[in-house]
């Protein structure tokens, strides 16, 4: 049991998520130069590796919370960077789908292997009911932060 009021875990809570959330995106841009990508370029990949198959543009548009015209020169940069590819999609003609390719998976897959490992050995110091409870809050914190964005857009 803890010793602290719940407004004093809630603002702990709160300033170690925005110093998690500040650490994070850095380690993103450091990632993306290393592997000679801009840091929302990255960003759509890993979004995109967690998509269940091809998306369209404006998918990812909403995906990424670009404008259309971004979201197509993100792809035009994907494809460039022989990340992404796009296809007909066989159900819409009018509608080209976006899938990521296999070649720099290899060196994707490299760079990640390192802090890979160091993510998973953080989470191991957890019991199952407590990943189940950062699982939960990541989720939740997720949804806000989308309807706080949509927010912040909408004006």
């Amino acid at each position: 049991m803890s010793s602290r009021t719940r407004g004093e875990l809630i603002a702990a809570v709160t300033a170690t998520a925005r110093r998690h959330h500040a650490a994070y995106t850095l380690f993103n841009q450091a990632m993306a130069e290393h592997l000679g990508l801009h840091p929302t370029d990255l960003q759509c990949v890993s979004l995109l590796a967690l998509e269940p198959g091809p998306r369209t543009t404006g998918e990812i548009a909403e995906l990424t919370g670009l404008t259309s015209g971004s979201a197509t020169r993100l792809v035009d940069r994907l494809q460039k960077a022989g990340l992404a590819e796009r296809h007909a999609d066989a159900h819409d003609r009018r509608k080209m789908l976006v899938s990521l390719t296999s070649g720099r998976t290899p060196e994707i897959e490299a760079a990640w292997n390192t802090p890979g490992k160091a993510f998973d050995e953080a989470l191991e110091a957890f019991t199952d009911d407590e990943l189940t409870v950062i699982e939960r809050y990541l989720r939740r914190t997720t949804e806000v932060g989308t309807e706080q964005t949509a927010r912040l857009r909408d004006g």
